[in-house]
């Protein structure tokens, strides 16, 4: 699984988040606590908004808080909120990505990889990582 800069940016957004959860902070805060640009930040946080992990706030004092505990977000939550499925191969998602599946001997592979990484990304929560340290 490749991270992308997005999926990058908002780990360390939700981990940022996770430190205060019940506070409401700017995208601007945010970007300068986990070096991103804001601009960019801001596509991140909307994303993250749609799939229900960071909520919008409106207003004078608004910004961005989380959406639910940090115990019940999980890294692949976040990966996955922006930049979809996680795979090595597309193959390991979409059986009708590749003519070559049903005889690859190569595919199981790409399919155990997969489910192992999902399940060890599922089982890291924000709760813990946010007590780790930076």
């Amino acid at each position: 699984m490749f991270m992308t800069k997005k999926s990058d940016y908002a780990v360390r957004c939700v981990l940022f988040l996770s430190r205060e959860p019940g506070r409401t902070v700017g995208a601007a805060e945010i970007a300068d606590a986990v070096l991103a640009p804001k601009t960019f930040l801001a596509k991140v946080l909307q994303r993250l908004a749609k799939k229900g992990i960071v909520e919008s706030v409106k207003g004078a004092a608004g910004g961005f808080r989380l959406a639910k505990a940090p115990s019940q977000i999980s890294l692949l939550d976040v990966i996955e909120a922006v930049q979809g499925p996680s795979t090595l191969n597309a193959c390991a998602v979409d059986r009708a990505a590749c003519s070559l599946t049903g005889n690859c001997a190569v595919h199981p592979v790409w399919v155990e990889l997969r489910r192992d990484i999902e399940k060890h990304l599922a089982g890291e929560d924000f709760a813990r990582l946010a007590g780790k340290g930076s």
